[in-house]
């Protein structure tokens, strides 16, 4: 069972969200969790706190075992701009738009990844490399 959480309007561009997002996409909780922790970026602590919800969520159903669930989904959605003005020289304005994002996870239970049979080689050109 999927247990969803986002953060809307966080006050980050998507563009360095999703560079966060990526780093973390599929890992186990605990395993993102602690990348996000020593991380540098501003987002880390956004996701970190988002991850935590859908933990929480996770935490009210009954016989869910937290050690076993997996980043499912994390993605971040294009927020609306906030629009902001500068004056400047000989009376004119300079728009400063202000970027947010809208960060979405889903945790589920540990599932194998879609194409995940090792059993098959990959094809290769002619058998070369």
């Amino acid at each position: 069972m999927p247990y969803p959480a986002s953060h809307m309007y966080a006050h980050v561009t998507p563009r360095k969200a999703r560079l966060v997002v990526d780093m973390v996409r599929g890992l186990n909780v605990n395993t993102a969790l602690d990348a996000l922790k020593f991380s540098p970026q501003r987002t880390a602590g956004l996701l970190y706190a988002v991850i935590q919800s859908a933990l929480a969520n996770a935490g009210q159903a009954q016989g869910v075992n937290l050690n076993k669930l997996v980043l499912a989904q994390a993605y971040v959605n294009e927020g609306p701009r906030i629009k902001r003005g500068r004056p400047v020289a000989r009376g004119r304005h300079h728009r400063i738009i202000k970027c947010t994002s809208h960060i979405h996870v889903v945790l589920d239970e540990s599932v194998a990844p879609a194409g995940a049979d090792s059993k098959s080689e990959p094809a290769t050109a002619g058998g070369r490399l």
